[in-house]
């Protein structure tokens, strides 16, 4: 192939991967037309293998498909392996892959390029915005990487998923943040004609950072986290891309960024929390005042049997089903869509409510009903749905705590106040399938469980779901 052949075939297979990436985002945003969108992205990430092999030289071509392979393997082996509880870890992971990977090419670069040894001198025809994206894609790169590890062992639940903090922790913070502006700020200045040492310096200091900033987050906060580490390595791949002057990874990392950002809005609409709050309130840090703002003492609830539960979705002429975290955990999603079925055979209306941030991840929910095969149509969101609460006999509430919270209404001293909920408090029954009496993830009490009309059933959710199912087929 000429030159100009390969560069026209790169360009244009550049256009396609653009193209196939913002297709394949515009059909992740329905549930319906989710796998249809992975698909589609898929072939874009084809063509843009396909542009990096054709524009690098042929003796480089077996490191960049041994790399491929490897990807793909442990890629592979991790969808197939990984149960849908662990699927927030996960993306955690693969996030923070993608912001290391973003520092290490910086790093590389440092080390390589602007070193005295490169054949072309110390720092020989480079620019401003080279120097500039190599120091920010590596401090946002090393922010990212650092924080999703962090985020990855609170969700694995190998460190504590309460907010740990300590006396003067935002002046420390705040500290390493002038320490890695300043040092970076340096080699800016200086073209990087300074001593490696500086360079190592900045670059450990953005990980501490990146560690400091996730580590009095508390889990409750974690959809948020995931969406902001999202869009932090979605913008340092894109400044990789300027220093590289590769337009696939500007876009790229454009789209990511962008998008990372927006769900990291909503995210925080959802929990009518400031992003300030998120990241420097400590929610749901022990020792607090939480729990006590949402009921003080031991609450008084009333527990229910099966059979009771059974007869009461049997004869029900609507019930809408609350999944959470707890359902996840007990893999429940399938008796959860085999008891709706049941009782839609008996004539009953059946709803999902899906709040926005239930679970541990935004769409956490969405994705283990769809595994469950759950009709896209039962599935509503938490605007869409709470008009129908006053209108139902069950709300069946699965594993899920803070989002039917009605502290986050009429309690002001309550952390979630103000947080929008699934009105599950409005319905004329309220089932609550928990395995004990413990705090959300939050950490706070729920005066939900105190209401007249609610009623307790104890046990693992997928068990008693599973008892459910033959209760009502008893009736």
């Amino acid at each position: 192939m000429t030159a100009t052949g390969q560069l026209v075939f790169v360009d244009l297979a550049d256009i396609l991967a653009f193209a196939f990436f913002i297709m394949g985002l515009h059909y992740l945003s329905s549930p319906a037309t989710a796998r249809h969108g992975n698909r589609i992205a898929m072939i874009g990430m084809l063509f843009a293998l396909a542009a990096i092999l054709v524009s690098t030289h042929a003796a480089g071509w077996w490191a960049i498909l041994i790399g491929v392979a490897i990807g793909a393997v442990i890629g592979v082996f991790s969808a197939l392996k990984v149960k849908m509880t662990a699927m927030p870890q996960m993306v955690a992971l693969f996030n923070g892959a993608g912001g290391g990977a973003a520092m290490l090419i910086s790093t590389i670069e440092y080390f390589v390029t602007w070193s005295g040894e490169h054949p072309a001198g110390p720092h020989a025809g480079l620019g401003w915005i080279v120097v500039v994206s190599l120091v920010l894609s590596a401090i946002i790169g090393s922010l990212s990487f650092a924080g999703s590890i962090i985020a990855f062992l609170k969700l694995q639940e190998l460190m504590t998923g309460r907010p740990i903090t300590y006396p003067g922790q935002q002046v420390v913070n705040a500290l390493i943040a002038l320490l890695v502006i300043g040092f970076g700020g340096w080699i800016i200045v200086q073209q990087g004609v300074l001593p490696e040492w500086i360079y190592v310096t900045m670059l450990c200091a953005a990980l501490v950072l990146g560690v400091l900033f996730v580590l009095p987050i508390g889990g409750a906060d974690m959809p948020v986290v995931i969406s902001l580490l999202n869009s932090f390595t979605g913008v340092a791949v894109a400044i990789t891309g300027f220093e590289l002057n590769n337009d696939l990874l500007i876009i790229s990392g454009s789209l990511v960024g962008a998008s990372g950002t927006l769900l990291t809005i909503l995210m925080g609409k959802a929990m009518n929390r400031p992003l300030t709050n998120v990241l420097f309130g400590a929610f749901g840090a022990a020792g607090g005042t939480e729990v006590a703002a949402a009921g003080a003492g031991a609450q008084q609830v009333r527990s229910t049997s099966v059979d009771d539960v059974g007869v009461m979705l049997a004869y029900a002429s609507q019930v809408i089903i609350i999944p959470g975290y707890g359902m996840a955990v007990a893999q429940a999603q399938h008796s959860v869509r085999e008891l709706a079925d049941q009782l839609e055979k008996r004539g009953v209306t059946v709803k999902y409510a899906i709040h926005p941030v239930a679970g541990r991840m935004p769409g956490h929910m969405n994705v283990l009903l769809a595994e469950a095969n759950v009709p896209y149509n039962q599935l509503y969101d938490m605007d869409d749905v709470n008009p129908e609460f006053p209108r139902t006999d069950v709300a069946l509430v699965i594993g899920a705590n803070d989002v039917v919270n009605p502290a986050a209404r009429n309690v002001a001293s309550s952390p979630i106040y103000g947080m929008p909920i699934l009105n599950a408090d409005q319905a004329a029954n309220i089932i609550v399938l928990k395995r004990s009496m413990r705090s959300g993830f939050a950490g706070i009490e729920n005066p939900l469980f105190e209401n007249p009309k609610s009623a307790l059933l104890f046990g693992d959710a997928k068990a008693t779901v599973d008892a459910l199912i033959a209760a009502v087929k008893a009736v």
